[in-house]
């Protein structure tokens, strides 16, 4: 009964993964999942599947097949002088599923046919955590090995012939009792930090940050299923940068104008701070309407070719295009994908170009 159980849940599984990738472009334009995140499960509203039939109508209700038709009289229920109202049937159920992060990364993958992430040569924090390995004969009464003990117990009693079968107790004294012992292991744990930059100028609306949102969401679920350990950290900027939460990330709005380097300056000063390239694999995506202060556009690409793209595993830049911005700074961008490897550009102009672009962006395997 069981074997028959887990195999209908399999299936079931199988059903649900197989929904969700004919049905990922919809679920990631809508951003349907990132409402019912959870810490490690995703909540997917899934429409549930009736298997066709033939439905009989109400008798006597009219229509064309009953009385006289007229020539171009279009096909369809009959006119029912009491229509109107409420109903008395049951409408169609929604019903909600739940995966979990990694298999959503699986999902997204295969869809996209995205390759494994590459961790850029040793770049890991050893870690250290306590292993079970043996038996030891003192240690806390947390750690005793119950089983252990009534054996050494049990045998002792009956080689001392004090153990009566007909009345089985066992009753361990100090020298009966094994606690079980442990060492520390050193682990080597793969960590990665994702920092995003966004542009809150006047120009950028509402929905380009949905967009970024978005396409956010599905970048921390594909890195973060290739690392033991992923930090983010958000910075916003107009003019000037600042270091924010998450959900300031997302809902502030600024009416100034737009200095692109105070976010990489900012970013090149908390990664040299907190994140050493010897042990961090280092990923950075700036969103932006592609609206820049002219003057500033060759300091942006001294401080990428200088200082970030040397620590970066990725550097992507997606262009969420506004009806208020110029646009030029893809430009500038674009011409750097001849000269590094680790540089991606993408154009989003609506949320159609999300899955697309989240191919882009996760297409290089770094």
């Amino acid at each position: 009964m069981g074997q028959k159980i887990e195999r209908d849940h399999q299936r079931f599984r199988k059903l649900v993964r197989g929904k969700v990738k004919s049905n990922l472009s919809k679920y990631i334009s809508r951003g349907e999942m990132i409402g019912k995140k959870g810490k490690d499960l995703v909540s997917i509203p899934l429409p549930s599947i009736d298997i066709p039939q033939f439905r009989y109508g109400t008798k006597g209700s009219g229509g064309v097949g009953q009385g006289q038709g007229q020539v171009g009289q279009p096909l369809g229920p009959g006119q029912d002088e009491n229509a109107g109202g409420a109903g008395d049937q049951p409408g169609g159920h929604i019903l909600e599923v739940e995966l979990t992060m990694e298999e959503m990364a699986q999902i997204l993958g295969e869809e996209l046919s995205l390759p494994r992430i590459q961790p850029r040569g040793k770049k890991n924090i050893v870690s250290s955590h306590d292993k079970y390995t043996g038996i030891r004969q003192t240690g806390p009464e947390s750690l005793r090995h119950f089983k252990r003990t009534f054996k050494r117990a049990l045998k002792r009693q009956i080689s001392s012939n004090t153990y009566n079968p007909q009345v089985p107790i066992v009753i361990p004294i100090r020298a009966d009792k094994q606690y079980r012992s442990w060492k520390e292991v050193q682990q080597p744990q793969s960590v990665a930090v994702i920092v995003y930059m966004m542009d809150v100028s006047g120009s950028m609306t509402d929905e380009q940050k949905e967009i970024v949102r978005i396409e956010a969401f599905w970048i921390d679920t594909w890195i973060k299923a290739h690392y033991k350990g992923v930090e983010t950290v958000y910075i916003i900027h107009d003019a000037a940068a600042q270091e924010v939460d998450e959900h300031t990330f997302y809902h502030t709005r600024e009416s100034g104008g737009t200095k692109i380097s105070s976010a990489y300056t900012l970013a090149d000063k908390i990664i040299a701070t907190r994140y050493p390239p010897d042990a961090w694999n280092i990923y950075a995506f700036h969103f932006s309407d592609g609206d820049n202060w002219g003057d500033d556009i060759p300091h942006c690409l001294e401080l990428l070719s200088d200082k970030l793209l040397p620590r970066l595993n990725l550097f992507g830049y997606g262009q969420v295009e506004s009806p208020y911005g110029s646009g030029e700074f893809y430009e500038y961008i674009h011409e750097m994908l001849g000269e590094r490897d680790n540089v991606v550009c993408s154009r989003i102009p609506d949320r159609d170009a999300i899955l697309g672009s989240i191919k882009e962006f996760l297409g290089t395997g770094r």
